[in-house]
């Protein structure tokens, strides 16, 4: 009888023991590894571009833009909760017009990323909530394009005695970027998962070039890639949150 009360008493430990852990594990430590693709909406302030549209002709850009990109990510296994990976978005836009004769297009392009790092708040169950960073760079482009339509192979090399109004420009401004991100991992199954989130592009140490690499002075300080944006996506892996 003593025998059978020692096994019993031995029995109940061992799953209580094993129910705290498991209950710890859960609680504490996440992992798992993920990748996949992210739809973008930025929201870049044109307001120093959008005063020259009008004189080159063509209408105002908008103050916000979608683009997409993608990422993936891992837990550090000797670092609980944190999580280290890379991610990039990029997005386009343009405005056109046909006037006096001369077909105009102004082109915004912008896109950063880098490597990330996060660290998942552990009180929260059944999902990821992940405080964050990116840290990489980037780079934006205007491109300026004034012609009369169509052409052939001879008159391009005609255009540069300067009797013609076919003209293009091309701006580029590479910087480093800092993005501080907060991120929703919603979990369909162990394989798929939803996620939504945003941030915040910050710029450095940016240097802003015209047509074959020529140094740009004079551009304001405030037209530059900092944005708030939104992220969506899919992302496949493994998850146990």
């Amino acid at each position: 009888m003593k025998k059978i009360a020692l096994i019993l008493t031995l029995l109940i430990s061992f799953n209580s023991s094993k129910a705290q852990s498991g209950d710890e594990v859960g609680w504490i430590a996440k992992f798992g590894a993920a990748g996949g693709f992210s739809p973008v909406y930025m929201f870049p302030d044109l307001g120093e571009l959008n005063k020259f549209m009008p004189g080159f002709g063509v209408p105002e850009f908008s103050n916000g833009m979608f683009g997409f990109g993608g990422g993936g990510y891992a837990y550090i296994m000797f670092l609980e909760n944190v999580r280290i990976g890379g991610v990039g978005f990029g997005g386009s836009m343009h405005k056109d017009a046909y006037t006096g004769g001369l077909y105009k297009e102004a082109e915004y392009n912008v896109g950063f990323g880098g490597f990330t790092i996060e660290y998942t708040l552990p009180f929260i169950k059944g999902f990821a909530v992940s405080l964050g960073a990116i840290i990489g760079g980037g780079e934006l482009e205007v491109n300026l394009y004034q012609n009369s339509g169509p052409t052939n192979w001879n008159s391009i090399w005609t255009e540069f005695n300067g009797a013609s109004s076919n003209t293009s420009r091309r701006m580029v401004y590479s910087f480093f970027s800092l993005s501080p991100t907060v991120n929703i991992d919603v979990p369909v199954n162990r394989f798929i998962a939803l996620r939504f989130g945003g941030g915040y592009n910050w710029s450095a140490s940016g240097e802003w070039k015209i047509d074959n690499d020529q140094n740009l002075a004079g551009v304001p300080d405030s037209f530059n890639s900092d944005s708030f944006f939104i992220q969506t996506g899919v992302y496949f892996g493994f998850f146990a949150f």
